[in-house]
């Protein structure tokens, strides 16, 4: 390494910049990068100029802390997500570097609205939901707690698709985020890695008398590291959130093309790129299945080759890895790291297999995000062994020692030893993930209370029995920068004021809150806030659907990924409920409701976007309904994103967490609409226990069966038509909806659906729905009390600190990473 004489080196801190020097920098920016003068400026290279000013004062920071992580040797948390769902950088930033405010007044002098320029960034949709944004808080608290950590994915091309509505139809469309470029990343190419894949493995005996392995790859493909930097909030700590784009090792191949075979000459660089090409290419054809796998494995390899590189430039033993490096698994995923890191140690760098065994299992824990036994990944052994042969054969190794000490342990078991095994032998041999991550990782932890117990009972109860030392619970958070200061700021403003801004670092200070209930001063301002969040909601509602709606009524909200186990569908039936009973009774008058729908549903998942041609479709059928006189609304925003998210959750007033008993494994958007004051209709299911613990009973509306009455529901053999055929009022319900009433007349449109809720009804739509309709009976009542409802908004609030992922950051950091902070001189 040469060394570079840093006695002229500027001042570790630069003055925190005034309006000038930003307006200065804002156009030095214009003009040098986007090549614009003001004359021919677009709004977005405004944008882009503001944006990189704002990386430049970032820097600074970024390098400072790189620096120190390095002169320590600093111990670091590697967290690996196939999804990063970052939203939009400028705002969150300026709200870290402490600028927002003189940032916007330097952009308000030159004639520019902030807020203008920040809604100018395109929103890169690096993930599908709950586990990317989860990852994106997380790093966001890592930051601000000072704890080393790189995060580390792919740079998908192309992200989540972009949702449209036809005909009330789920449309997708290709999600272009880089277009423009990305003003945030800086490339790292000399810190490419080299993958392999496919090929073939051969072996040879060493001098020593050891066997080694050759792995001869069928094609390599390298992985070029670009990095964003993720501030803390008022540190100058800033970590890096690494992600890997795929190009081909030979770019450009000259003999075919002299050849005249020019498609052949760029050929390797297609099929290259088009490993990160897409966020979660359609799994069901083969061809999708191994382009995920690859994607997985690519990830995976680059960014523990990176870890070893980082060893290598710290001088660091390569026996201390596990010291260095505490790599946290996000889900499944990234499980295939346990093998490859197994390889690496092994045939890489020659370390014997129990030495390698013994740092990969102190390197590594593994967080389970689901209960649903078909989400915990499975990959055909024959598909597995033809693109990764080295990697299956070192599984096959884990396997045999693994369930060498299984038979030990339980000897004479059988299915025992089959249901711990690595490969299911049930039918196509799999190789089964979520074993491997538990099999490889010190820690396995759930992520809401019940999750974690239920895991430990069911999805993966033989591993608790084998070591129940391994299993925690971290339960879920989220950052109140982005989801409170961000995103409402009238109302962190009101907060901050009355309590001081503490909170935005310490959430539990959001209890001084409660010292305010009886203040009718600041009730109203608080009710206040409340409705002009909604009024501006409802302007951008009509401006992305069409549709307006009643800012002073009830905003029932559920935003959410469109699953059957989250039961939007649920939802839509207490809807039509009401439409037939405002139709049959001119004396039933329960306050206006406006109900709001958002989430995508997979392409290929077909009865999940059927749910949204029928929220659309009853939506279509009310909302042209004059007599209603406006008492009901039903509206679905296209293309839920963080973003959007921004503005919804400030707005509502209740937020829908009515999944399944059992299924949902925690769910972060039920902590989002709780930090924003509004109150939680849900059952027993995920973090809504622990939020219902929190806000206290009376605050949260509850209904439905348990997960152990779901249970034995099941168990006694479960039958949904005898729900239907004693309740009138769900029969109607679903007869409505049947005879085509929705559907102008089509029987068959719906029916689907229908048949699913009649004749399976694997989420008990039918069997809680009675429970949920007098449930809302109660919210119709509770908001019919403004001065009510207004005290339960701010007890959700107050008692919302539990849900920081600052917090949650915290647990990790002490129970499983036993990493320290890291901070800058002088704080």
């Amino acid at each position: 390494m040469t060394h570079v004489d840093q006695s002229h080196a500027p001042a570790e801190t630069s003055p925190v910049p005034d309006k000038e020097s930003i307006k200065r920098a804002f156009f030095r920016n214009l003009f040098n990068i986007q090549g614009k003068p003001p004359a021919l400026a677009t709004m977005h290279d405004y944008y882009m100029a503001l944006a990189y000013t704002v990386r430049d004062l970032m820097l600074e920071r970024w390098v400072d802390t790189a620096e120190r992580y390095t002169e320590q040797k600093a111990r670091t948390v590697c967290y690996l997500s196939a999804e990063f769902l970052m939203g939009p950088h400028l705002g969150n930033n300026l709200i870290n570097l402490g600028l927002s405010e003189t940032v916007g007044r330097a952009m308000a002098e030159l004639g520019l609205k902030l807020d203008d320029l920040i809604a100018e960034e395109p929103e890169p949709g690096l993930g599908n939901g709950g586990l990317g944004r989860l990852a994106a808080c997380y790093l966001d608290s890592m930051a601000t707690l000072d704890l080393p950590s790189l995060g580390y994915g792919i740079r998908y091309e192309f992200g989540i698709f972009e949702q449209a509505i036809v005909d009330g139809w789920q449309v997708e469309k290709t999600d272009k985020w880089l277009r423009c470029g990305n003003p945030w990343e800086l490339p790292r190419p000399e810190w490419a890695v080299e993958v392999k894949l496919g090929g073939h493995t051969e072996r040879r005996v060493d001098e020593r008398g050891q066997v080694q392995v050759r792995w001869i790859p069928g094609s390599i493909v390298v992985g070029v590291p670009y990095d964003t930097p993720i501030l803390g909030y008022r540190t100058r700590t800033a970590n890096t959130l690494r992600l890997w784009k795929s190009e081909a090792a030979e770019s450009f191949d000259f003999a075919q093309f002299n050849r005249g075979d020019y498609y052949r000459a760029v050929e390797q660089k297609v099929v290259s790129e088009n490993l990160t090409k897409v966020l979660y290419p359609n799994d069901e054809p083969l061809q999708g299945k191994q382009l995920r796998l690859e994607q997985q494995y690519f990830f995976v390899s680059c960014s523990l080759q990176d870890m070893l590189r980082i060893m290598k430039t710290q001088h660091i033993p390569l026996e201390r890895f596990h010291e260095k490096f505490a790599v946290q698994l996000n889900d499944t995923h990234p499980a295939i790291a346990v093998a490859e890191l197994m390889r690496l140690l092994v045939d890489e760098r020659d370390m014997g297999w129990d030495a390698a065994w013994a740092i990969t299992r102190k390197t590594f824990a593994y967080t389970n995000h689901t209960l649903l036994p078909e989400a915990l990944e499975r990959w055909p052994l024959g598909l597995f062994g033809t693109l990764l042969p080295r990697v299956l054969e070192i599984i096959f190794e884990i396997n045999d020692r693994h369930l060498d000490e299984v038979r030990v342990r339980y000897p004479g078991d059988a299915e025992r030893v089959s249901r711990l095994s690595l490969i299911d032998e049930y039918g196509e041999r799999h190789v089964r993930m979520a074993h491997l991550a538990c099999v490889g990782s010190h820690a396995i932890n759930g992520v809401a209370a019940l999750h974690t117990e239920l895991l430990k009972q069911d999805v993966l109860g033989d591993f608790h029995s084998l070591w129940p030392e391994k299993f925690n619970n971290k339960t879920n958070g989220v950052t109140p920068r982005r989801w409170l200061m961000l995103a409402n700021p009238r109302l962190a403003r009101l907060i901050s004021e009355a309590i001081g801004d503490d909170w935005l670092k310490d959430m539990s200070h959001m209890r001084n809150l409660e010292a305010y209930l009886d203040d009718a001063g600041f009730a109203s301002r608080w009710h206040e806030i409340k409705r002009a969040n909604k009024h501006a909601f409802a302007v951008f509602l009509r401006q992305h659907t069409g549709v307006g709606v009643d800012p002073e009524s009830l905003f029932d909200v559920q935003v959410k990924r469109i699953h059957e186990y989250k039961r939007q569908h649920l939802n839509i039936l207490h809807v039509v409920d009401l439409y037939r009973r405002l139709k049959a009774d001119p004396r039933f008058d329960p306050p206006p409701r406006t109900f709001i729908f958002a989430g995508k549903a997979a392409p290929a998942y077909h009865i999940a976007k059927l749910i949204i041609k029928l929220i659309n479709s009853v939506g279509a059928v009310i909302n042209r309904d004059r007599t209603l006189k406006d008492r009901l609304r039903v509206v679905f925003l296209p293309n839920f994103n963080v973003g959007s998210g921004q503005r919804i959750y400030p707005a509502a007033d209740l937020s829908e967490q009515i999944s399944t008993a059992g299924k949902e494994a925690s769910g972060t958007g039920n902590m989002k609409f709780a930090m924003n004051g509004a109150l939680t209709i849900g059952t027993l299911d995920g973090a809504n226990i622990e939020i219902r613990e929190e806000v206290g009973a009376e605050n949260f509306f509850l209904f439905g069966h348990t997960t152990a009455e779901v249970e034995a529901m099941k168990r006694g053999g479960y039958r949904p038509m005898a729900y239907c055929q004693a309740d009138p009022a769900l029969k109607e319900v679903l007869d409505l909806i049947g005879n085509g009433f929705f559907s102008r007349g089509d029987r068959d449109l719906f029916r689907p659906l229908i048949d699913n809720l009649l004749y399976s009804d694997p989420y008990l739509l039918l069997a809680d729905f009675k429970s949920y309709v007098d449930c809302q009976a109660r919210v119709d009542a509770a908001f019919a009390d403004p001065a009510r409802w207004t005290r339960m908004s701010i007890l959700n609030s107050a008692r919302s600190g539990k849900f920081s992922s600052d917090r949650s950051i915290a647990e990790y950091a002490q129970d499983i990473w036993r990493v320290a902070p890291v901070m800058a001189p002088g704080r």
